[in-house]
């Protein structure tokens, strides 16, 4: 017996505008939510292996992330991730601090997942951005369907460490605007009789 179908629900994820205004709302903040929100839309990381980033994985164009199935793979850093490190990594050493974790809370420890969720949702509502539907994953959402249009799905994979491409398919949506121009991009939409 075939079971039906259900229909797919389009998933929320933020627009390069909101995008934006989330970066600079969390910019006149502080610069460990600035890192942390920046890391989020550039190199789109799971909420887990954001928490889990100690100092020693970052390089001076590499972040090292352990992924699911302690798999490990290294996402190159965009010029703002370097910025937002650089900036959040000397005020880190201001502090004195014992812990090797690269977010660390005002009690000098690891940030948990559920302090980088606030952190996150906080800013989302001081940008002004409806926070319904928005969470941590929605800016991994938001940075790999920003990403999708410009990279081929194989390094958007690598990128997301997803095992299969159908998993990573889930991520990428697209617009009325990009089908218009893969249908124009046809050698032949200029033909006429």
């Amino acid at each position: 017996m075939e079971t039906p179908k259900l229909p797919k629900r389009i998933v929320r994820c933020m627009t390069l505008e909101e995008s934006v205004r989330l970066l600079i709302e969390s910019s006149s903040s502080s610069t460990r939510d600035n890192c942390i929100i920046t890391i989020f839309l550039n190199c789109a990381l799971r909420l887990s292996e954001l928490a889990a980033l100690n100092v020693e994985q970052v390089d001076s164009d590499v972040l090292t992330v352990i992924g699911k199935g302690n798999k490990e793979r290294k996402i190159y850093m965009t010029p703002a991730v370097k910025k937002a490190l650089s900036k959040w990594l000397l005020n880190r050493q201001s502090m004195n601090v014992d812990t090797n974790a690269l977010f660390i809370s005002r009690n000098h420890q690891r940030l948990t997942t559920r302090s980088v969720q606030n952190v996150v949702k906080k800013h989302i509502v001081a940008s002004g951005i409806n926070p319904d539907g928005l969470s941590t994953h929605k800016l991994r959402h938001t940075s790999a369907t920003l990403m999708y249009g410009h990279v081929d799905i194989r390094s958007l994979q690598q990128i997301l460490g997803h095992e299969s491409i159908a998993t990573t398919e889930i991520y990428t949506h697209v617009d009325d605007n990009q089908l218009h121009a893969a249908v124009n991009a046809n050698p032949l939409a200029m033909m006429f009789n």
